[in-house]
């Protein structure tokens, strides 16, 4: 199987950045050892899958195998994807083990709260035991050094990382290295999931009391206004609104704010947990209902009923000076109180509705 021709079928895998650094790391040390570059090049994944890799770089010099990979993030929207991935391999003092090192474009990790320590290089512990295990099965079988420098690279990382988390994280000049099972799930996220786990635990170990959770730009500037917040208490969420919730019962902390958009927060209202427009749809009866429960007109109704938007209902609503937005906003905060039931401390919980132009219009909460 190679990293080309992975499956055919309606959304086609891809690997992490992880995989692609395990196989540019393989092909760089055999070539260090016996002087010839393995292409394609392949990698033992950590559920037994061996995808193979082209090369697309491979040099050897008289102390070092460097090579690298084209990451293909298969039909996922990765920012990654098609991002070269270089390994550049180099004997370690006897004694030194396996020694990694970040390399042009890849971050170092400067905040406590991650799973690595302030200073390392942002190569994830799951990235590191894949590239230690090969090589310590490759330096018997080709009686090569197990003591080794892997420094990792991945030349666009500085202007990739712009468009991710990781200076939220604290993780400065560059990407991180990513992958638990190796293998890209097409629209899984898994990687915009991971840095909103990131993105806590990271708060948790700077002894933030209140995070504010947003699904987008204009909702997270309402709430860190609002509230005083500073960007290391800001998740953003986007449509991972479960997700979010479950991570914070895992981890609670003494307040919470969930903010968003009229649209989107009726849908955590309504019970859903996805909040993107391929998975829940906005209940347009369902706030037509509450508008009735708010003791609404018949002539009101009629017009809600016909307007075509969940704003355009909620400008309906604003019209008649009835509440719709705090009734929404209530209804979200009784779905996240339920999803975070059993966490102990139990956070304070309150919903933020933000317009377009950032002003608060449905509210509920502490």
């Amino acid at each position: 199987m190679t990293a080309e021709s992975e499956q055919a079928g309606a959304l086609r895998r891809g690997w992490t950045t992880g995989a692609c650094a395990a196989a540019a790391t393989r092909a760089a040390y055999e070539a260090l050892v016996t002087g010839r570059f393995p292409d394609p090049v392949s990698v033992t994944l950590p559920g037994g899958e061996a995808p193979s890799f082209p090369l697309v770089l491979a040099e050897r010099g008289t102390d070092h195998g460097r090579a690298g990979v084209r990451k293909d993030a298969g039909d996922d929207p990765d920012v990654t994807h098609g991002a070269l991935v270089e390994s550049w391999v180099r004997p370690a003092p006897p004694g030194a083990g396996i020694v990694f090192r970040a390399g042009e474009g890849v971050g170092t990790v400067t905040r406590p709260g991650l799973s690595l320590a302030v200073g390392e290089p942002a190569i994830n512990p799951a990235p590191r035991r894949m590239i230690a295990a090969m090589l310590g099965a490759l330096a018997p079988a080709l009686g090569g050094p197990a003591d080794v420098s892997v420094a990792i690279a991945i030349p666009d990382g500085r202007r990739l990382a712009r468009q991710t988390m990781n200076g939220r994280l604290g993780i400065v000049g560059g990407l991180s290295v990513l992958g638990t099972s190796g293998i890209v799930k097409p629209y899984s996220c898994a990687a915009w999931i991971a840095s909103i786990r990131q993105g806590i635990d990271v708060a948790a170990a700077a002894g933030a009391t209140h995070l504010a959770a947003a699904t987008g730009r204009v909702s997270e500037r309402a709430a860190a206004a609002l509230y005083g917040l500073d960007d290391g208490s800001l998740i953003d969420m986007g449509d991972f609104a479960g997700a979010t919730l479950k991570l914070v019962r895992r981890k609670p902390v003494p307040r919470l704010t969930i903010a968003g958009g009229f649209g989107k927060i009726s849908k955590l209202a309504d019970g859903h947990l996805d909040l993107h427009s391929a998975r829940s749809t906005v209940d347009r009866a369902g706030l037509v209902r509450r508008l009735a429960a708010l003791g609404a007109s018949e002539a009101t109704l009629a017009e809600a009923r016909a307007a075509a938007s969940a704003a355009a209902i909620l400008a309906v609503a604003s019209d008649a000076g009835l509440a719709l937005g705090n009734t929404v906003a209530a209804a979200a905060r009784d779905q996240a109180l339920a999803v975070l039931a059993g966490a102990r401390p139990s956070p304070a919980v309150d919903v933020l509705i933000v317009d377009r132009a950032g002003s608060v219009v449905g509210r509920a909460g502490p």
